[in-house]
């Protein structure tokens, strides 16, 4: 069984079509795939379910065994591998009841139309860590297809790890959210931090990129495009309105093959199992 390790901005995910899978993927199975120390290592995994010409359809796998409704590293990685599958430059991918385009650019780079985007008003949650005390935040709800909490805070590595765990899993959030910590650097940079629901801290994340670029202009904070400077590089997001008044996303970025991938025999014994 061979898999295709692929990275957008340091977000690694393993792409592999499920017509060559030997059993169906379980969340087991994909945790244990995603192991950095017992399987191959990797933020996820991109099953394609179908693929037809320069369209396919995907179930995209978070590293703990849940499913993601979107990821924008994800979506422009398979975009690449249809593109070159296909011999295509424009590829449409279909991730549940979502719809999202790419075009491929010079280079490594690949540009995604990522659909609709909703930014709520923002809301005060109380959070609060193992025996400490209660800690007010102010957050910007967004949907990006996934649920994200972006909130307006420096974005050292220590804070992500501790208040990403705790909005993640806050009650008002029943299914989980993404958590952004944003430094607005200028009209149109911003530097983030991201904890990714189902994977923890993680270098780089599309949909979180996107969900910060509409909550920073629609609070007046930036202006589109948006460059998101990220731990493993940068991604721009241009952000519009149309006649109606809905926020369509449309994101720029790299997506690179690292290597293929060929389990062993024991390996997939193990996971038959």
């Amino acid at each position: 069984m061979r898999l295709a390790k692929w990275h957008g901005l340091g977000n690694d995910y393993l792409l592999v079509e499920r017509s060559d899978l030997p059993w169906p993927l379980t969340p087991e199975r994909v945790r244990r795939l995603c192991d950095y120390h017992s399987g191959v290592g990797s933020d996820g995994i991109l099953e394609v379910v179908a693929a037809d010409g320069p369209t396919a359809e995907l179930v995209i796998w978070n590293p703990d065994g849940s499913t993601a409704e979107l990821s924008g590293n994800g979506t422009r990685i398979a975009a690449r591998w249809l593109a070159r599958r296909s011999g295509s430059d424009a590829v449409t991918l279909r991730i549940g009841p979502r719809e999202v385009h790419g075009r491929m650019q010079a280079g490594l780079s690949v540009e995604m139309e990522l659909g609709i985007v909703e930014v709520g008003e923002p809301e005060d949650l109380n959070v609060t860590a193992q025996g400490g005390p209660h800690e007010h935040v102010t957050f910007i709800p967004v949907s990006v297809g996934n649920p994200h909490a972006v909130i307006r805070r420096k974005p050292a590595r220590e804070e992500v790890r501790r208040l990403g765990p705790l909005v993640e899993h806050h009650p008002r959030f029943p299914a989980r959210t993404n958590v952004q910590l944003v430094r607005v650097d200028g009209p149109h940079d911003v530097t983030v931090g991201v904890w990714e629901r189902g994977a923890g801290e993680t270098l780089a994340s599309g949909s979180s990129s996107t969900a910060v670029a509409a909550a920073a202009i629609a609070q007046g904070w930036c202006e589109s495009p948006v460059t998101v400077h990220l731990g493993g590089g940068t991604l721009v997001v241009a952000i519009t309105k149309d006649s109606y008044g809905v926020l369509h996303a449309r994101q720029t970025g790299e997506a690179q093959e690292i290597c293929e991938v060929q389990l062993s025999a024991e390996l997939l014994a193990d996971l038959a199992g």
